[in-house]
């Protein structure tokens, strides 16, 4: 994974690590590095999370807690390249993430695409209530994967706004570490970041049983181990 690169493993995880996790700007980013007598271009880290954030969310997501089977759904904006693309979100009574999809539209087949990417994750349970917004696109997907034998005939899905409170507060966390970019420029690096911002966070929540929630030591040292590189 690291073959080529002109930095060592140690420092790109490093930096992939902190620009995950907080709200920092790739410049923000090579002024550290810079303290720390390390040159680095801010175009250098972007590769770097453009190669490594989608990496690591594949290397993680095995290590994942198991959700239970009350599911908040609600989708939030992400500027791409000036325009609205739709990041749909959800998580579990307890706050912690079941699944996420980047979309470049708000319609049925987009919420169909999302119920059916989080229903084959090894965390996730096929939910006994599904909790959404008024959008009229949630019943017609939910019906969709019901009558497919996806989703299981008897969960209930609820169309409460106040009952899902929880996943609107958790999108803060998420644009809060998309608003020092100031926008993607592409669909593609886009999905790419925040599938990294998202298994972070979900790291920072302490759904890996071996990387207790805000344990900065313990999540570098599951990330090396990942990586198999000295932590």
């Amino acid at each position: 994974m690291f073959k080529g690169r002109q930095f060592t493993a140690e420092i790109i995880l490093w930096a992939v690590r902190w620009y995950l996790q907080f709200p920092i700007s790739y410049r923000d980013l090579e002024r550290m590095f810079s303290d720390r007598g390390i040159q680095v271009d801010h175009t250098t880290l972007f590769r770097w999370i453009q190669a490594y954030a989608p990496e690591l969310e594949k290397r993680i997501r095995p290590h994942l807690r198991m959700t239970n089977g009350s599911w908040r759904v609600d989708e939030t904006y992400i500027r791409v390249k000036g325009e609205w693309v739709y990041l749909y979100r959800a998580v579990d009574a307890t706050g912690q993430t079941v699944d996420f999809l980047l979309s470049p539209k708000r319609d049925a087949a987009a919420a169909r695409c999302f119920f059916r990417k989080a229903l084959k994750q090894p965390h996730t349970v096929n939910p006994r209530t599904v909790t959404v917004d008024k959008n009229a696109a949630y019943p017609v997907a939910a019906t969709a994967i019901k009558r497919a034998g996806e989703l299981w005939r008897f969960a209930k899905l609820r169309q409460v706004k106040f009952l899902n409170n929880i996943v609107e507060q958790d999108h803060r966390r998420i644009k809060r570490l998309v608003r020092p970019g100031l926008g993607f420029k592409t669909f593609v690096t886009a999905s790419r970041a925040i599938a990294g911002y998202e298994i972070m966070a979900m790291v920072r929540k302490g759904q890996v049983a071996i990387a207790l929630a805000n344990e900065m030591k313990a999540q570098s040292e599951l990330i090396a181990a990942l990586f198999r590189v000295a932590a």
